[in-house]
């Protein structure tokens, strides 16, 4: 399949009207009927984007296991009784020849995680030459690394980092029933130092777990209603890790989780929505809704930070049973 050029990031949402969604309006989103839930999404992502159109990121996890936070959702924590072993940040040349091989396979962003609380200064020098070197290669550069300091996502910003990815994970309500080492406002914190460094944010949160509709709703809300909606926003299905404290959550109906991909569609029109984690135990007739219902975005390749994702060769059969092009 051709893979064309990475395009340009979605028009800001300044230049269209901005409508304050409030949680009763997107709850009654989320109580129509799912066909007309799709039309009304699709309608939406027409007047902003290609409808045929997925954008491609890779994500590859720099520096793995040992954080110190509690997020009931992660196998990185050290608080966690996972397998996973913790490992140090890798070499720069390692970042590189992965950030190649990406591209190669027809990603247009590489986006870099380290499992930190967030970075020491002599580790986040050697993130920017990552950033460098990356953005050389002529793709789009996005890094997470958890709760910024004061400076330093304007050295980013230096370095050429076009997104800074930090979840808000679930509303306001239900965020303490997930992670206590840290509060809902120290996010919205770095997502405001990232704003103001003039990067883009990517912003988005993870569903199934345990969270009610209601809390669905008001994290969408909180999103769309921020001074400038992200210009990515992933959307996680938790994937259930042995050890973790969300281990064993009820699964997702994923009717829900595709009215969610809806939701977001319609409550923030000009943002990239990404089929993020949980993709790999999707089947291809339940991703052909959520594109449908406006996800225009995903992550390509094997492996994201920790846990699967679909091998390649099947998610090019899927574009072409689709006809999808990549960007």
């Amino acid at each position: 399949m051709t893979v064309c050029s990475p395009v340009a990031a979605a028009p800001v949402a300044a230049a269209f009207p901005r409508h304050p969604w409030t949680l009763a309006e997107v709850l009654a989103l989320y109580d129509l009927p799912l066909m007309d839930l799709l039309w009304r999404a699709q309608n939406v992502h027409r007047q902003h984007f290609d409808a045929n159109a997925i954008q491609r990121s890779t994500l590859l996890s720099v520096k793995t296991g040992g954080c110190s936070e509690d997020c009931g959702y992660c196998s990185q924590s050290a608080r966690h009784a996972t397998d996973l072993e913790r490992e140090r940040l890798m070499p720069l040349d390692e970042v590189v020849a992965a950030a190649e091989a990406a591209k190669a396979k027809g990603a247009s962003r590489f986006c870099m995680g380290a499992a930190w609380k967030g970075p020491k200064e002599g580790d986040l020098e050697r993130v920017l030459d990552m950033v460098r070197e990356v953005k050389a290669l002529g793709m789009q550069t996005c890094v997470t690394l958890g709760m910024l300091k004061d400076g330093q996502a304007e050295k980013l910003k230096e370095a050429g980092l076009d997104y800074y990815n930090h979840n808000l994970d679930t509303d306001r309500e239900f965020y303490g029933q997930v992670i206590k080492s840290h509060t809902h406002d120290d996010r919205l914190d770095t997502l405001d130092q990232v704003r103001e460094a003039g990067i883009n944010v990517c912003s988005g949160g993870i569903v199934g777990m345990g969270e009610s509709r209601k809390n669905r709703a008001a994290l969408l809300v909180q999103l769309a209603n921020l001074p400038q909606p992200p210009e990515s926003v992933p959307i996680n299905n938790l994937v259930p890790i042995p050890g973790t404290p969300l281990a064993d959550a009820p699964r997702l109906d994923p009717f829900e989780f595709v009215r969610t991909i809806a939701a977001a569609r319609i409550t923030m029109p000009t943002s990239w929505v990404r089929l993020s984690a949980g993709r790999q135990e999707m089947s291809d007739e339940l991703q052909a809704l959520c594109f449908l219902a406006g996800a225009n975005s995903m992550f390509y390749g094997e492996h994201l930070l920790t846990t699967g994702n679909p091998e390649v060769d099947r998610d090019d059969a899927l574009f072409a049973r689709l006809g999808l092009k990549a960007v």
